[in-house]
């Protein structure tokens, strides 16, 4: 089998179950602040592909990168870590 290289995986909690097949995962993520050193925490929120619409609002699931699906969605959720 060949290797497709490495995917990102990251975990948050979706805020938004709105549309079809697709959620809205808010990731929390922690980066030294490049001049003056200190520790802040950056929210990115990233359109997921929920393929079996098994997650809700307040989950928190684990997602991977994947091909795009569509102009916004380039996310797959892999698994639903924790029920709301």
């Amino acid at each position: 089998m060949l290797e497709r290289g490495k995917r990102k995986i990251m975990k948050g909690i979706v805020v938004s179950d709105k549309a079809q097949k697709t959620r809205i995962v808010a990731v929390e993520r922690t980066i030294k602040h490049p001049l003056y050193g200190r520790i802040i925490t950056v929210k990115s929120k990233f359109s997921v592909h929920d393929e079996k619409n098994e997650s809700k609002m307040g989950d928190l699931v684990s997602i991977m990168e994947s091909r795009p699906f569509s102009k916004t969605k380039k996310w797959v959720l892999t698994e639903v870590v924790n029920k709301a």
